[in-house]
C-alpha cells in the first residue's frame, strides 16, 4: 500500500466515513466478470469499489483541510465514480459541490445515482431539488415524484413540492401535497413533525387561512406525539411545535418530561427551561417561570437573558432591591444590551436610589445613541433630587427625540410629569400648557385633572374650572385622600368652609399616614369656622409632621389663642 493511499485511509477512519458510508455487502455466491473474463466474488468487487471510494474522499478531506479545494473537489467527484452505490457518499459529495456553488457537478454525480436501479427517494429528491435551482423546472417535479413514489415514508421529496409550489405561487397546489403527504403510510414522528412545521410555516405565510391550517398542523403533531418517539431531540421539535401552535399545557407536559432525559446535554436542558420560563411568563405563572429562570442561572451563571426576565420579575412584584440585582448582572454579562440599562435605572429610582439611576443612565447615554426613555428616566431623576431646571431640560430633549420619529412616546403621562416639573421650578403658565396637554390626550386622566386643579385654586385662579377638574378626579377615585384634599381647598377657596370641612376631615381618616399639608388645611378652615382651638391643634400637628414658617408664623399671630 502506497504512503497516499495509507494516509487516505487514515483520514477515513479519522473522519467516521467507514463508520457512516459503507453499504451492506451483495450475497456471498453472487459472481461478477471483470477484465480479462476473470469470474471473481461479487463481495470483492464490492470491497474494492467502496476502498477506492473510500481513498478518495479522503484524500478529499486531506486537501480541504489544506485549503486546496478545486483539488478537494475532484477527489470527492473521483470517489462517487468509483462507487455511485453508496448513496451516503453520493449525498455528502453533492453537499459539497453545492456549497462551493457547482451546482452543476452536484446534477452529475446525483444523475449516475439515480441512473441505478435501486436508486433511492432520498437521492432523487436531492436530484430534484439541484434541478429546481437550475430552472429545470419539470425535470424537477419529476425527479420529486419519483422521489415520493419510491420512498412515500421520507418527507424530503414533498418538502421540494411544497416550497416550489409556494415559490412559484402555487397556493392550492402547495396545500395539497401537504395533505398527500399527511396520507402517507409508515412515516415515523420525525416525518410528522416536519410536515407540522411546513403547514405552520403555510399558516405564516398566509395568515387568513390560519384558523382552518392551525388545526391540522396540531392534529399531525399528536399523531407524531402518540408514536412516543425516545429521542430528546425530536420530542423537543414536538414541543416546539405544539408551544408555537399556542397548545401550551400540552407542550409544557413534554418540556418538563425532557428536563430527566437531558442531563448530560446542557445545551438542550437549558433551551427546555427557556421554553417553559415563556409559557410560564405568558400565562402569568411567575413562581413557576422563577424556578426555571433561577434553575437556568445555577447552570448558566452569565446568562443574561435569565437575569433580564428573572428581574422583570421582581420589578412587576414590586421587589425593587432584587431587580435592581438581577438588571446589574443582566448589563455585566450583556453589557451591550440596552434595556437592561434602562430597566436597571427604573429600578434603582423605584428603589429610592435616584443617584445610582443617574450613574446608570450617564453611562447608556455615553454607550449609546441618543435615546427618548434615556433622556425621560434622567428628567425623572433630576425631578427625584429636585434639581427642577435639570429635569426641565432632559424632558425638552426627550420631547425633540421622540418628535424626530417616535412620537407615540409623547403620552399622557409624559406631559404630566413634565408639567410638574414646571410648577416646581415656578413656571406655573409652562406647568398649565403641559397638563392642559395632558389632558387633551387623556381626558380622564384623574392625576393631571387633580393636579391643575389644586395649583389653580392654590393661586385662587380659575376656581369653577379647578372645581370642576377636581370633582371628575374624585369621581374616579372617591377614596383618593389627595383628591379630597383638594375638593376641601378649592370649597374653602371659594368661601365655603363648612363644605370644605367635610372633605378635608375624610382626607385625613383615609390617608395612610399624618401629612403637614392636610393639618394644615384643616387649621385654616378651623380658623375660618372661628374654632381656634381646634385650628390651633391642627396646625401643631402640621408643624410635628414637618417644619414650616408659615405655619408656626400661624400659631403665632395675635389672634390665634
Amino acid at each position: 500500500m502506497n504512503q497516499r493511499f495509507r494516509f487516505a485511509l487514515l483520514v477515513a477512519l479519522a473522519t467516521g466515513w467507514f463508520a457512516g458510508g459503507c453499504k451492506t455487502a451483495p450475497p456471498a455466491g453472487d459472481r461478477v466478470t471483470v477484465a480479462g473474463g476473470k469470474q471473481v466474488s461479487a463481495v470483492v468487487v464490492s470491497a474494492e469499489k467502496a476502498a477506492s471510494a473510500h481513498a478518495h474522499y479522503a484524500a478529499g478531506v486531506s486537501f480541504e483541510l489544506n485549503e486546496q479545494t478545486d483539488a478537494a473537489l475532484q477527489e470527492f467527484r473521483q470517489a462517487v465514480h468509483d462507487d455511485p452505490d453508496d448513496e451516503t457518499l453520493v449525498l455528502e459529495v453533492s453537499r459539497r459541490f453545492l456549497l462551493n456553488k457547482q451546482p452543476a457537478k452536484a446534477l452529475e454525480i446525483l444523475e449516475l445515482a439515480a441512473a441505478r436501479p435501486a436508486a433511492t427517494g432520498e437521492v432523487f429528491a436531492r436530484f430534484g431539488a439541484v434541478l429546481a435551482g437550475l430552472g429545470k423546472t419539470n425535470d424537477a417535479i419529476a425527479a420529486n415524484r419519483t422521489a415520493i413514489k419510491k420512498s412515500p415514508a421520507s418527507l424530503a421529496g414533498y418538502q421540494n413540492l411544497f416550497y416550489f409550489s409556494l415559490k412559484n405561487k402555487q397556493t392550492d397546489e402547495a396545500l395539497k401535497i401537504l395533505d398527500e403527504a399527511g396520507k402517507a403510510a409508515g412515516t415515523d414522528a420525525e416525518f410528522l413533525i416536519g410536515l407540522a412545521d411546513m403547514y405552520r410555516n403555510y399558516a405564516l405565510q398566509f395568515p387568513t387561512q390560519r384558523e382552518a391550517i392551525n388545526p391540522r398542523a396540531a392534529s399531525i403533531l399528536e399523531r407524531a406525539e402518540a408514536l412516543k418517539p425516545k429521542k430528546p431531540q425530536t420530542r423537543l421539535r414536538l414541543a416546539d411545535g405544539l408551544h408555537a401552535l399556542g397548545r401550551t399545557e400540552k407542550a409544557a407536559q413534554l418540556y418538563l418530561g425532557l428536563l430527566s432525559q437531558v442531563d448530560d446535554l446542557p445545551l438542550v436542558r437549558e433551551a427546555v427551561r427557556a421554553r417553559l420560563a415563556d409559557i410560564y411568563l405568558r400565562g402569568n405563572d411567575s413562581k413557576l417561570a422563577r424556578e426555571q429562570l433561577e434553575a437556568i442561572v445555577r447552570d448558566d451563571p452569565a446568562n443574561a437573558q435569565a437575569y433580564f426576565f428573572l428581574g422583570s420579575l421582581a420589578y412587576d412584584e414590586k421587589k425593587w432591591t432584587e431587580a435592581v440585582d438581577y438588571f446589574k448582572k443582566t448589563i455585566l454579562f450583556s453589557p451591550n444590551f440596552e434595556p437592561g440599562y434602562y430597566d436597571l435605572a427604573a429600578a434603582q429610582l423605584a428603589a429610592n436610589k435616584a443617584e445610582d439611576a443617574g450613574e446608570t443612565l450617564r453611562g447608556a447615554r455615553k454607550k449609546f445613541p441618543p435615546k427618548f426613555l434615556c433622556e425621560y428616566l434622567l428628567a425623572m431623576v433630576s425631578q427625584r433630587l429636585k434639581n427642577y431646571a435639570d429635569a426641565i431640560t432632559h424632558f425638552t430633549s426627550a420631547e425633540v427625540l421622540a418628535k424626530a420619529g417616535a412620537e407615540k412616546n409623547l403620552t399622557a403621562s409624559f406631559y404630566f410629569e413634565a408639567g410638574i416639573a414646571h410648577e416646581r421650578k415656578g413656571d406655573r403658565e409652562e406647568a398649565v400648557k403641559y397638563f392642559q396637554k395632558a389632558l387633551e390626550l387623556q381626558p380622564d386622566f384623574p392625576e393631571a385633572q387633580n393636579y391643575l386643579g389644586y395649583m389653580w385654586a392654590e393661586r385662587g385662579e380659575n376656581l369653577d374650572r379647578a372645581q370642576e377638574l377636581i370633582a371628575k378626579a374624585l369621581k374616579a377615585e372617591p377614596k383618593s385622600a389627595a383628591y379630597l384634599d383638594s375638593m376641601g381647598w378649592v370649597l374653602f377657596k371659594q368661601n365655603q368652609p363648612q363644605a370644605a370641612l367635610e372633605y378635608i376631615l375624610k382626607a385625613v381618616e383615609l390617608n395612610g399616614e399624618p401629612d403637614a399639608t392636610l393639618y394644615d388645611h384643616l387649621g385654616d378652615i378651623y380658623a375660618s369656622l372661628n374654632e381656634p382651638a381646634k385650628a390651633r391643634a391642627a396646625w401643631q400637628k402640621s408643624l410635628g409632621v414637618e417644619p414650616n414658617e408659615l405655619v408656626k408664623k400661624k400659631l403665632a399671630a395675635p389672634k390665634t389663642p
